[in-house]
């Protein structure tokens, strides 16, 4: 992996600023090399804690840390904000549109390449069902799930027909995964804490529906764990609804179905989307320019470095991956932020190697575990075979989200923000950040405004 010119230091280029590509940028960033970290965002976000925005218990700016701030001080480190357009594997060269100004599209050589370009959540062939059903994959998710949430109970404030009333009180999670189950916690807590918020309505009525396909909540955890978190969740006022698939979705209602008792139409004014993922586009660009395929979710398959078959300076990591094992068969990880942070490590530590001459070593996964809080003291932990669950696994998953928190300011200030919702039942970014849109009827009325 040396580079043809040796008037020039080795060319490393990152595309994607999360968990995986922020690890190796951070150990790349030590060894003699040109390092291009590429993102579409210029911050790093903290996803497992994207459903407290969404819950409005944190702010945006308190789970999200700048990419140039992490990377400050490190003059061989360059930040493009841009999205990537092309990857030419023979040129050796990333295709990248500015987000920024008005500059027109450009590449980024390299000699290594690092592909963490995530995943993103699936509507199952349904993507007309995105707007009515949003996701918790960004910000701009999270604050529009907050912003329906907190509009619901307004809506229901002023709603005198008991029917609508109803649907607007009552919150669809689609998916019983960590995301689902903390979602589902988080929203019968806010109706609780808000019950004596509003004069007209008793938001601690309010029906919280967690769906899921499967047999069981949590599925990737040991079933006793799971059975724990059900009986929890059932004691916040949530309702599980297993074995049951989504067929519908529109801005009113969710339809379900299951194989017992055919469909059945539920009115529901909010629902979040917390089921399925799939790998990034990027992935099946990189498959296609490399000759390989992709699996039914999208993701590519790596040797046992993670790096590309064919293509030893390039390395992709993350959700999009799927690893070849030894007998020839291929494991996909979970995509939880343990498995790219280590993903990212070894693809620095596959870099270092090759510059040194060293051939690169297989990756090995250490797992440390499944956390999933389901609300205040109450979370379900199964690490290394020990299993936890109630008021010592919620300390927990408390220690371990604020020790992966970037940056000692917010760390501090979420452990404030949590300290506070503990003690006080408050929820300090309580906001609606965008009006209401009016639904086009011939006599509007304010009790009927929709999302």
């Amino acid at each position: 992996m040396t580079s043809p010119n040796s008037n020039r230091r080795h060319r490393v280029v990152i595309v994607g600023g999360g968990f995986g590509g922020l690890q190796a940028a951070l150990k790349i960033a030590r060894l003699p090399v040109d390092l291009t970290l590429i993102d579409r965002r210029n911050f790093h976000l903290f996803q497992p804690l994207l459903y407290q925005v969404a819950t409005g218990a944190l702010s945006p700016a308190e789970i999200s840390y700048p990419l140039r701030r992490v990377l400050r001080g490190r003059p061989n480190v360059r930040v493009l904000l841009g999205e990537v357009t092309d990857i030419d594997l023979a040129a050796q060269r990333v295709g990248l549109r500015p987000i920024a100004g008005e500059a027109g599209d450009d590449s980024v050589p390299f000699d290594t390449l690092i592909v963490a370009a995530g995943a993103q959540y699936t509507y199952f062939d349904h993507d007309d069902w995105r707007q009515a059903a949003p996701d918790l994959k960004t910000i701009e998710g999270a604050i529009s799930v907050r912003n329906r949430i907190l509009r619901a109970f307004e809506a229901a404030e002023l709603e005198s027909d008991p029917e609508r009333r109803t649907a607007w009180l009552t919150f669809v999670i689609v998916g019983a995964g960590p995301t689902g189950v903390e979602m589902a916690g988080q929203i019968a807590e806010i109706a609780r804490d808000l019950r004596d918020n509003f004069e007209s309505v008793d938001t601690s009525q309010a029906q919280i529906l967690l769906v899921e396909a499967g047999d069981r909540v949590l599925s990737d955890f040991p079933p006793v764990l799971s059975a724990k978190a059900q009986r929890s969740l059932t004691r916040l006022g949530v309702t599980t609804l297993v074995g049951q698939m989504v067929v519908g979705v529109d801005g009113e209602s969710v339809t379900l179905k299951h194989a017992d008792d055919g469909t059945r139409r539920i009115p529901a004014r909010t629902v979040v989307w917390a089921a399925g993922v799939v790998a990034s586009p990027v992935a099946g660009e990189l498959a296609e320019h490399a000759g390989l395929e992709v699996d039914r979710s999208g993701r590519l398959e790596v040797l046992e470095d993670l790096t590309l078959p064919g293509h030893p300076n390039v390395l992709a990591i993350g959700d999009m991956i799927r690893i070849r094992q030894p007998d020839g068969s291929t494991i996909a990880l979970p995509g939880v932020a343990p498995v790219a942070m280590q993903e990212g490590r070894h693809a620095a530590r596959v870099v270092r190697d090759r510059l040194d001459g060293r051939p690169a070593r297989r990756f090995r996964y250490h797992d440390k575990g499944n956390l999933a809080t389901i609300g205040r003291a109450s979370a379900v932990a199964d690490i290394k075979h020990i299993r936890l669950s109630g008021f010592l696994a919620w300390i927990t998953w408390l220690t371990v989200h604020i020790w992966y928190l970037i940056g000692f300011e917010n760390r501090l200030l979420v452990l404030t923000r949590w300290a506070f919702s503990f003690f006080a039942h408050g929820r300090g970014a309580r906001l609606i950040t965008e009006p209401a849109k009016r639904e086009a009827t011939d006599a509007p009325a304010p009790a009927r405004d929709s999302e």
